[in-house]
């Protein structure tokens, strides 16, 4: 399986019917493609779409729809568009349910890192800062390494997204939970063995003997 397609598959199974979840830019824009729309689970932007679907077949997008990152989307029956103000004011009001994000690190403490210095590289911070903080949970959906390089890390290097903890990681690897002591271990990829998570993570992971696989036949 395609690593962006399993990461994902996974996060998908986190959404529960009927709430109310944005989704950022890159491989989160995947999980409504493997989400039933018949849960009622209404997909947001901060461009201001809500109830976004599947993604449009081959010569049936429309230029008018699309989310934050410029991607053609579909719209849900009952799914409606609204102006950037009212958009960030569902966001900073904690109407969200759940934000799932990319990240460019993730340090031991669970905080997030998705934007670089301004001016010197991209992407810029955009509306993550106000996601992070205002949305109930935060799923980060990214890969495990970048070029190679760690990107769950002892402390990040890059600036921090904000100061609060995000709830839960998922990569090709693995799935990692957040807690007061550290990151915790919960599941494994599909015939990953421990020890490729461990010497492709620079961070120190909390796990037991046995990690169980995760269980991606449970996907919609």
């Amino acid at each position: 399986m395609d690593p962006k397609e399993l990461i994902a598959r996974r996060v998908a199974q986190e959404i529960k019917p009927r709430t109310l979840v944005n989704l950022g830019i890159g491989i989160p824009t995947l999980v409504s493609d493997y989400l039933d729309e018949s849960l009622g689970v209404f997909f947001q932007a901060e461009n201001g779409a809500v109830g976004m679907g599947h993604r449009p077949p081959e010569g049936m997008t429309d230029r008018h729809l699309t989310d934050a990152g410029g991607r053609f989307v579909s719209f849900v029956p009952g799914a409606s568009t609204i102006d950037s103000a009212f958009s960030f004011g569902l966001i900073r009001g904690g109407h969200l349910d759940l934000t799932v994000l990319g990240a460019l690190q993730v340090d031991e403490a669970g905080h997030l890192a998705n934007w670089m210095i301004p001016g010197h590289y991209t992407p810029g911070m955009g509306g993550a800062m106000d996601l992070v903080t205002g949305a109930k949970k935060v799923i980060i959906a990214m890969q495990h390494t970048a070029k190679g390089a760690a990107k769950i890390v002892r402390e990040c290097t890059l600036p921090l997204t904000s100061q609060r903890r995000v709830d839960l990681i998922v990569t090709e690897l693995c799935v990692i939970k957040p807690e007061d002591d550290g990151l915790h271990l919960i599941e494994r990829a599909p015939n990953v063995p421990l020890e490729v998570i461990l010497g492709m993570t620079e961070a120190n992971l909390i796990h037991g003997d046995n990690v169980p696989e995760m269980d991606l036949q449970s996907c919609q």
